[in-house]
């Protein structure tokens, strides 16, 4: 059972920072990711343009927050 889940995240955090990944080994990992969503049935979605009012909503926000 994990008592200490701050100590958990912070060892996780420095074992994936002392081994980077290579170009190739990130493009496998995408790959079984893409792979594994075609199976199991969530990618493409049905409607492609669904929830795009939110997503352009949300740009509009971030990119007003990124002017000074």
């Amino acid at each position: 059972m994990i008592k200490d889940g701050e100590l958990l995240r912070k060892f996780e955090d420095d074992l994936i920072a002392s081994t980077p990944l290579s170009y190739e080994a990130s493009m496998k990992i995408l790959d079984s990711m893409y792979r594994e969503a075609l199976a199991l049935g969530v990618y493409p979605p049905a409607d492609p343009l669904e929830g795009i009012e939110e997503k352009i909503r949300l740009a509009g926000i971030l990119h007003g927050c990124s002017k000074k």
